[in-house]
């Protein structure tokens, strides 16, 4: 007998110690790899979020070495409301560490205002090695959210180079003003005749007078299913495959050119890119409204081409969750008197008075 009960005591023994081995080598719950789709959810603040609380789902792709944008990104859509946020990032093995473990390095009360679902970077089965090199790394994830979400009703897609300037409830409301025809919302690419890219040498069909960018994407995904989206995606591709150059972006012009009533347009500051202030400004709702969102596509933020443009990205990416909004306002108005005098300078100064009275 007393035997049998030291066996019994060695065996509890042994499974004790094999639970705290497993508790301090083992892989943790946030450290979840892309083979467990939802990586971090407050479920607790879901349940009891208040009923007029708004919810914004925000899609992103964070690919290669593209996680400190992705994670700026996030901060600034944070930080500027206090509105619960999805997010959903579709990562590669390469990016999807890192973001964890930093962003559960965030403060809770940050972490309490959303969930962070990440997935592996898929594309269509048929000619998936062309979707993977149709543009840059991964940019055609974006094409398929139809039904890489389809539990999903609604999502604003954002590019990773892009912050947040104002709270993220100004865009997500369009999707109360597109009327029943309307099933994605989108910023013009360029407004004046003399500095477009398409108007001057696009060999493909495209949006309206001067086309429109793709990096901000507010998306009806039932409408777009109930559309055919993807159908038409592969359809264009097939057909205008050798005469488009900015290719996803291009995919989406050719199919609003051809269903323009299927379009709703906001103004250019909802998705502000560099060729609004490159030369001149070219963006009248920015200066007397304020950047709601600051693109910055072709390493604006990443190289020293537009200056001012890379000293409010680094405010962003620099600043600490617990200093307020003011701070952060006062770091990006020191960090632009440091760069030269430009017109994105002079926009972007005219901007912060807006962003330091409101």
């Amino acid at each position: 007998m007393a035997r049998q009960t030291r066996l019994v005591l060695w065996t509890a023994a042994l499974g004790i110690f094999l639970f705290i081995l497993l508790r301090l080598f083992g892989q943790q719950p946030h450290q979840a790899t892309l083979s467990s789709l939802l990586v971090f959810q407050n479920k607790e603040d879901v349940s009891s979020t208040d009923e007029k609380t708004q919810e914004i789902h925000i899609a992103a792709i964070v690919c290669g070495n593209r996680t400190t944008l992705g994670l700026t990104m996030m901060k600034s859509a944070l930080i500027m409301c206090s509105d619960f946020i999805r997010f959903t990032l579709f990562v590669d093995n390469e990016t999807s560490g890192v973001l964890n473990e930093t962003i559960q390095l965030w403060p809770d009360n940050i972490l309490k205002r959303m969930s962070l679902d990440m997935r592996p970077v898929s594309y269509p089965e048929d000619n998936t090695d062309e979707w993977k090199t149709l543009f840059k790394p991964c940019a055609s994830v974006k094409l398929f959210l139809p039904s890489l979400l389809k539990e999903v009703d609604s999502v604003l897609y954002v590019d990773v180079d892009t912050v947040f300037l104002s709270p993220p409830l100004h865009i997500w409301q369009h999707l109360g003003k597109m009327n029943h025809t309307q099933l994605v919302a989108l910023g013009p690419e360029m407004q004046d005749h003399t500095k477009g890219w398409y108007n001057k040498y696009a060999s493909h069909p495209y949006y309206g007078k001067f086309a429109i960018n793709s990096g901000v994407i507010l998306m009806n995904l039932t409408k777009m299913r109930k559309f055919g989206w993807e159908k038409y995606v592969v359809r264009v591709n097939e057909q205008y495959k050798n005469r488009i150059v900015w290719r996803d972006q291009d995919i989406i012009n050719i199919i609003f050119h051809f269903h323009p009533e299927k379009l709703y347009v906001y103004p250019c500051n909802y998705n502000y890119i560099p060729v609004h202030c490159s030369i001149t400004s070219l963006c009248q709702e920015a200066e007397q409204q304020g950047i709601y969102i600051l693109h910055g596509y072709y390493n604006a933020f990443i190289n020293d081409h537009l200056p001012a443009l890379k000293a409010i990205y680094t405010s962003m990416q620099q600043h600490s969750f617990g200093d307020n909004l003011q701070m952060l306002f006062v770091n990006m108005k020191e960090n632009l008197m440091k760069t030269p005098t430009s017109s994105c300078r002079t926009v972007m100064s005219s901007i912060l008075k807006l962003l330091m009275v409101s």
